[in-house]
C-alpha cells in the first residue's frame, strides 16, 4: 500500500556523488524542501558548474578513504549513498570496499538514516546474476548491516536526459537504422522517470519508511526492443527492428559500444544485465500516491527540453550531450539528421578518449 506523505522537517543530509546524474538533481529538491545539504565530491568542487554550488556545504571525499568518509558524515541526520564505479576496472571490488567504509562511518557517527539507490535485482544467487547486478546487490547487503535505519531503493532504467540508460537508448535508436534484435532479448523492463526517482529518494531521506530493500518503478512493463521502439516513436524516428538468431551476450557486449558514446565498460556491463527481467516484485514494490509517470511521457519530457529535472544538466558527462563539440563551442545547433549526429558524436567522443589516454601515457 502506498505510503502517505507528510510535510518534511529540515535535516542535515549528506548526498554522496552529488555531481553525478541523480545527485545533481536530488540536491536542489532537498534544498527546495528546506534541508541543509552536504554535497560530497571526489575532487576539489571549486568552480563547480552546478547552479546550486553556493547553496550547499561541500566535502571532498574519496569513497575509499575512511577518514574522508567519517568527516563527511559527521553530524548528519541522513546519508544518500549514490556511489558506484561501473566505468572502472574491478568495479565490484571497489564498490564493496566503499560500501564497507561508508557503513562503518555511519555506525561510528550514529547517523540515524541511510538511503541507497540500487538496481532492480532478480531473486537469484549472486553467481547467476550479471556482474553489474551482483555488485549492486552486494553493496545493498553491506549497507543493510548498518545499525542505522537503511533503505535500498531498487530502480531499473531511469528515463531522463543525461541518464546513462536513457542516453544509450537514445544513441542506439539514433545510430542504428536497422536494429537487430537477438531472440534471447525478451526480458521485461520496468523503467522509472527521473522525476519519480528524485521524489521517492527525497521522501525516503526525510522519513523512517520504507525500511529494507524495496522495488520502485513506473507503470509500464515492456521488453527492451519495445522500449527502443517507444523512444523512436517519441523522437519521430523511423527504425526497423529485425529479429536475428541467438547472438552470444559477450558478442553483443563487444559490439554495442561501437554504436554509442558511453564508456565501453559501462555499456558492456549493462548489456550483460539485459538477460534478466528488471521488474518490481509485487511483494516488495513501494511508491507514493501520484508518483507513477508513464514511460512515453518521461521520454517526451526528456526530449522536449522543458526546463524540468528531465533536462540535461551542466554537470552531466559530456558524452551524454547530443550536441557536437563545435556546436557547444559556437552555441548553435546544426540541422543534422539524427543518425549523422549520433555517428559524429560517437566518433568525436572516442577520438577525445583516445587522445586523452595517449596524453596520459606520454605524461606517465
Amino acid at each position: 500500500m502506498p505510503t502517505q506523505t507528510t510535510p518534511p522537517s529540515p535535516k542535515r543530509i549528506v548526498v554522496t556523488g552529488a555531481r553525478g546524474y541523480i545527485g545533481s538533481r536530488l540536491v536542489p529538491e532537498l534544498l527546495r524542501q528546506g534541508h541543509e545539504v552536504v554535497a560530497t565530491a571526489s575532487s576539489d568542487p571549486s568552480g563547480a558548474v552546478v547552479p546550486w554550488a553556493d547553496d550547499v556545504e561541500w566535502a571532498v571525499m574519496d569513497a575509499l578513504d575512511a577518514g574522508d568518509v567519517a568527516a563527511a558524515v559527521k553530524g548528519a541526520d541522513a546519508v544518500c549513498y549514490l556511489i558506484h564505479a561501473l566505468d572502472k576496472p574491478g568495479f565490484s571490488n571497489l564498490d564493496r570496499q566503499a560500501a564497507d567504509i561508508m557503513r562503518e562511518a555511519v555506525d561510528a557517527a550514529e547517523v540515524p538514516r541511510l538511503v541507497y539507490l540500487s538496481g532492480l535485482v532478480p531473486d537469484l544467487p549472486h553467481d547467476k546474476l550479471s556482474h553489474h547486478l551482483s555488485s549492486r546487490l552486494e553493496v545493498e547487503e553491506v549497507l543493510l548491516r548498518s545499525r542505522a535505519s537503511v533503505t535500498s531503493l531498487r530502480a531499473g532504467v531511469v528515463l531522463g536526459a543525461g541518464s546513462t540508460s536513457f542516453e544509450i537508448i537514445r544513441q542506439l535508436a539514433a545510430t542504428m537504422l536497422v536494429q537487430p534484435v537477438p531472440s534471447w532479448l525478451t526480458s521485461q523492463i520496468q523503467p522509472i522517470a527521473v522525476a519519480d526517482t528524485i521524489e521517492l529518494l527525497a521522501h525516503a531521506l526525510d522519513h523512517d519508511d520504507p525500511v529494507g530493500a524495496v522495488d520502485v518503478g513506473g507503470p509500464d512493463v515492456l521488453p527492451y526492443p519495445e522500449l527502443l521502439a517507444l523512444f523512436a516513436q517519441e523522437a519521430g524516428l523511423r527504425r526497423l527492428r529485425l529479429p536475428v538468431p541467438p547472438v552470444p551476450v559477450p558478442l553483443v557486449s563487444l559490439t554495442a559500444p561501437l554504436f554509442c558514446a558511453a564508456p565501453s565498460r559501462t555499456v558492456s556491463a549493462l548489456v550483460a544485465s539485459l538477460r534478466h527481467d528488471m521488474v518490481c516484485d509485487p511483494d516488495r514494490a513501494w511508491g507514493l500516491p501520484g508518483v507513477a509517470t508513464p514511460a512515453a511521457e518521461a521520454m517526451r519530457r526528456a526530449l522536449s527540453e522543458d526546463g524540468s529535472v528531465y533536462d540535461a544538466q551542466p554537470g552531466d558527462p559530456t558524452w551524454t550531450s547530443p550536441r557536437l563539440w563545435p556546436e557547444r563551442f559556437a552555441g548553435v545547433t546544426l540541422p543534422l539528421p539524427a543518425v549523422a549526429r549520433a555517428v559524429a558524436h560517437n566518433s568525436e567522443t572516442r577520438t577525445v578518449d583516445f587522445l586523452r589516454a595517449r596524453l596520459k601515457g606520454l605524461l606517465g
